[in-house]
């Protein structure tokens, strides 16, 4: 028997996340805003911090605890000039995802210019 992965199906995946989104952003009304992606394909849902180099972090952190993000990684660049932040947790069916990328000070201030 095979499977069949159907349009309806990816849509449905997108308004759970969607919903969850709504959720979040419901509960959290005082943690600064972020950039939120809503995935094609399994109803994912993650949020990027995009902030002064200075800010990242913590914008990070207040993300991460706010939601109770549980798995959370930390890799540094190969040449030493970023740390790329993740964290991830399931919340009501739907994969919530957090990422970063922190930058020496003085680096990457650019970005928001």
């Amino acid at each position: 028997m095979t499977w069949e992965i159907t349009q309806a199906d990816r849509a449905g995946w997108q308004r759970e996340a969607t919903a969850e989104l709504a959720a979040i952003l419901s509960a959290h009304p005082g943690v600064p805003v972020i950039a939120w992606t809503v995935s094609a394909f399994g109803g994912s849902l993650s949020g990027k911090v995009i902030a002064p180099a200075s800010r990242i972090r913590g914008l990070f952190d207040a993300w991460q605890q706010a939601l109770l993000l549980n798995e959370v990684t930390e890799t540094s660049s190969g040449n030493g000039m970023a740390v790329y932040l993740r964290a991830r947790a399931w919340r009501n069916g739907v994969l919530v995802s957090l990422t970063a990328t922190v930058f020496p000070a003085g680096q990457g201030e650019e970005v928001l210019a």
